[in-house]
Parts: C-alpha cells; structure tokens; sequence
C-alpha cells in the first residue's frame, strides 16, 4: 500500500516536471547557421528512484530564467545599499540642526547718508464742498407747481440774489441763511427767520433798518430785491380794495371831527344876545362913572353936606347896577355845551379808528415773503451739480442737487498723525495725468470719542477739465511735516542708547562684527535731529561717525 502511493507521487510529479520547461523555457530563434547539435540531456531517472525527477525539473527553471532572477537579485541588492547609506548621509537642514549653535555676534546696520523726511500720508476724497439737496416748500406753491422757466445747468453756480427755478410764473430767490424758509413773512412778523432776511438784503446792498420786525422798511427792500429781477412782489389782490374803503372812511371821520367842533364853538348865546349883555355891562359902568364924576364937583365947590350924602347915594347905587348888569350877563351866557363836547369826542374816536385801518389795510397790501419764494444756502456761490426737473414738469421731491462751488480734498488720519498737522500746511497729490498738485489744509476736526480725525483740504485753483476728471476719486495725499536741509547722516531708532549723563550714543563696531572675539566697538556721542520712518538724523559731537559705519543695534 505504500509503495503503490509512493509510486503515484513519483509519477506526478515527474508529469509537472514535464510540463514546466513549456512556460519557463526561453525562445529560441534559429539562425541562418546553425552551430553543432547540442548535447542531449541526461536520460531521466526511471521512475522507480524517488527525488531524482524534482531536483532536475528546478533545475531547468533556474537554468531558464537567468534574466530573470539576476533581476531580482540587483534590486535586492539596492535597497540593501540604500538603507546602509540612509544611516550614514544627512541632509544640509539636517546637518544644521545637529550642529551646534555658533557663537554669538553682534547686529548691525551700515549709517546711512541722506536726505530725511517725515510724510504723513493718506487718502482722501475729492468732491465739491457741501453738497446738499435742494428741497422747496411747497405749501404756498401753485396748485400745479410747473417749472415755467429759469431752469439752471449743470456747472451753474447760485450766488446771492440770484434765481434758482421760476414756479408757476413767481421767482425762487437764493439768499445767504442757515435757517431754511419754513414760513411766509409779513409785516408784524418777528423772529431769527426775520433776522436772516434783514441781513440777507442788506448782503446785497439794499438798506433795510435793524429792527427785529418784519416792518415798512423791509417790505419795500422786499419790493426792490423783486424789481431789481424783474418781477411784481407778492401781495395780496383783496388787501387793495381794502386801503380804498379804509381811506375813504378816515375821510370821512375827519369832516364829522369839524362838524361837531364847529357846533361846539356856536352852542348857546347868540352874537346879538351876547352884545346886548355887554352893552347893559358898559353902560351900568358908565353910570358910574358919571355920579363919581359929580360927587367930585360937588366936594369942590364946597356942597353941602345933604348934597354930598346924595351924591354919594347914586355912586352907590351906580355901581349896584354894574353888580346887576354883569351878573345878568353871566347867567345869560350860561348854555349846556356837553352835547357838544360828546360829539366832538366821538367823532376824534372815529377819526382815531379810521386811521388804524387804514395803517392794517396799508400793511396787509404790502409785499411780502412767501415761503416758496426763497430758498436760503449757507457758503454762497453753491455749483449745480445735479438738476431733477425741467421746463413744464411739476415739482416732486429735490429739484437739484448743489454744492459749493470750490473743490475740496476730505480724508482721515489716525490721531498721532492728525497732532503733527496744523491749519495752513501743505499737501500734494496726483491729477490725473500723474502730475503733482499742491493743496492746504483748511480744517482738522478731531472725534471726541478719539481714534482718527478728519481733515480738510483746499487745492490750488484747478481747470474745469481738471475739476471734472477728479470730482469723485479718490487720491493718495502726501503732507510732508518736516524735512532736513540737505544731506545728513542717520540711523535707526534701536541704534541708539544713552549714557550716563542722559547723552545719545550709537556704537560703532570695527572689524568683522560675525567675530565678536577680535571686533572692537566704540561709543561716539550724537545730537539727534529729525527722526522719520524708523531712523533719526545724528550728528557726532564726540568721536567720528562716517556713512557705512556699522553700528550696533543688537547682539
């Protein structure tokens, strides 16, 4: 039994010894000679001998892929090499990072020679100044408030006097004001608003009193402002008729004044009356006269004194009569004037009130100040910059757009930078075609809250295609704030250090300052001077100090 299975390992094995040259067996290509025969294999084992078979059959499959297997064995052979040289070359980063740390040196920086400045730069925007949208009050406008004509292009200026837009036939006047026109003035009218218009007329040469009522005055500057454009003022139609009647009645009051003084000064006695009264006065005086005119006649020639008694009785009774006489015309010309006085009174009272009618109807029919009619701008001449209506459209919303007339520069610097600026210095920036243009600042203003402040620029006067092309941009804006005279010397601010006394110094090295063995440094006292972008201009007051000298800012 075993040596029957023995048998059949023998056998398959010998039959895949047979089948392995057909797959590993290299080709052959026969030439055009061929060479002597070669020799033929060894006869198998026989079957019966155990191994011999296999050890033959690898043989020819080692003897069959030569190529194949020196192969394998280079490569092996390779990658043994490359681990052993793994483990003995480095890299330069990796040799670096093994090495140890060189000794230390000194820093330095060559002294450099040159001129020095300190910019403060920044952005800024330009524009024209002041822009603003043009509102109009439209309660006292026309019920169809049409632009009738007087419509401004873009790049007009409005200055003081001038007419922004014609509505429905009446005039916009632009006058110099902060406040804007929120109400119509008439006479009796007074506030800040008033204030405005007086100093507003009185800009453009029209005398106006101060008074801080709308009165005569400035309703008649309103009449000139008016006609000077060439227009009628605004007043009232129905205030007209109203200084006709108002006229007439003072007339009126003034005649019945005449008639009732008249009839006081003729009330009571009549001119006979009176001059009868008189005359019984006169000749009761005159009867008087006559008895003391015999009286003293009689005492001359020496009468007796019964005559005398007598004489002197009708004296007495003379004068008695001249009592009677007056007495009757006093109470002949006593007459009840009161009447008359009354009427006098009432028909002055009626004079009185006529003539204050008059004044209202005569104020109500002067000019006045609608509301719509003006519109008050600040920084007189302002520029059109933008127009939303045209000629027959009705008004809604902003008419314009306007702004001052000038171009202004507007950009914003941190608060450090803002403290080194100051109103009237210069700037500079680009036009357009790349050219340097001057400018000044006009305003700084600071933010309380801190941070950065604004500043104003004013550029120099500028062509309309330059003001154009800019409007709008934005540009770099460079302000020097200061700048040495010439060439200097200067290092940075770690270079220097201070001595003993509070001096400046910088440290000059001499040799090569990698080897801080043999380098040799010396302390040289410097002025400092204008520092700018990190350096400081420096003077030697002892010792030497030379453009390209190394000095130490650190070791």
């Amino acid at each position: 039994m075993g040596r029957r299975a023995d048998r059949r390992r023998d056998q398959d094995s010998t039959e895949a010894d047979s089948l392995l040259p057909e797959f590993f067996a290299p080709e052959t290509t026969p030439g055009p000679t061929a060479g002597p025969p070669a020799p033929e294999p060894p006869a198998e084992a026989p079957a019966g001998e155990p191994g011999t078979s296999r050890v033959s059959g690898w043989g020819r499959v080692f003897r069959g892929n030569r190529a194949l297997w020196v192969t394998v064995i280079v490569a092996v052979a390779c990658l043994i090499a490359g681990i052993g040289m793994g483990r003995f070359v480095l890299s330069p980063a990796d040799a670096a990072a093994n090495a140890a740390a060189p000794d230390p040196g000194y820093i330095t920086v060559p002294v450099e020679y040159g001129e020095l400045s300190n910019d403060v730069t920044l952005r800024g925007q330009v524009g024209y100044a002041d822009s603003t949208e043009v509102k109009l009050t439209a309660s006292e406008l026309a019920d169809a408030a049409v632009i009738t004509g007087h419509v401004p292009e873009v790049g007009d200026e409005l200055d003081a006097g001038s007419i922004a837009l014609e509505i429905a036939g009446r005039p916009v006047f632009v006058l110099p004001g902060q406040l804007p026109s929120y109400r119509t003035l008439r006479m009796g009218a007074s506030g800040p608003d008033v204030t405005q218009l007086r100093k507003a007329l009185r800009a453009l040469g029209i005398d106006v009193s101060k008074s801080g009522k709308f009165d005569k005055e400035l309703a008649e500057g309103l009449r000139t402002l008016y006609s000077d454009a060439g227009y009628t003022p605004a007043v009232d139609a129905t205030a007209k008729a109203g200084v006709t009647t108002a006229r007439q009645a003072v007339r009126d009051a003034e005649k019945a004044l005449a008639s009732a003084r008249t009839a006081l000064k003729n009330a009571g006695v009549t001119k006979s009356t009176r001059q009868t009264l008189n005359n019984a006065v006169i000749q009761a005086q005159n009867a008087v006269k006559v008895a003391k005119a015999k009286l003293a006649e009689a005492k001359k020639a020496g009468a007796l004194d019964s005559e005398l008694l007598e004489l002197k009785g009708q004296v007495k009774a003379a004068e008695g009569q001249v009592k009677v006489a007056k007495a009757a015309r006093t109470e002949g010309l006593k007459v009840d004037t009161s009447s008359y006085k009354a009427a006098v009174t009432s028909a002055e009272q009626q004079l009185a009130d006529a003539k204050k009618q008059l004044t209202t109807a005569q104020n109500a029919a002067r000019p006045y100040l609608p509301a719509a009619e003006v519109l008050y701008l600040t920084q007189l001449p302002r520029r059109v910059d933008v127009v939303n209506v045209q000629r027959g459209s009705l008004i809604d919303g902003p008419v314009m757009s306007v702004s001052g007339a000038t171009i202004e520069l507007t950009g914003s610097a941190a608060d450090a930078d803002a403290k080194l600026l100051e109103i009237g210095g210069e700037a500079s920036f680009e036009l357009p075609d790349g050219t340097p243009h001057r400018a000044v600042i006009a305003k700084i203003e600071t933010d309380p809250a801190g941070g950065r402040a604004t500043i104003t620029f004013t550029p120099d006067p500028l062509t309309t295609e330059q003001a154009q092309q800019l409007q709008g941009s934005n540009v770099r804006v460079q302000i020097p704030v200061g700048a040495t005279e010439g060439k200097v010397l200067s290092v940075p601010f770690a270079a220097l250090t201070a001595g003993p006394g509070g001096e400046s110094r910088v440290e000059v090295v001499v040799g090569d300052p990698r080897d801080k063995e043999h380098a040799t440094t010396t302390l040289v006292v410097v002025k400092t001077g204008l520092a700018a972008d990190g350096y400081v201009e420096v003077t030697p007051v002892e010792g030497t100090l030379n453009e390209g000298d190394l000095v130490v800012v650190g070791t």
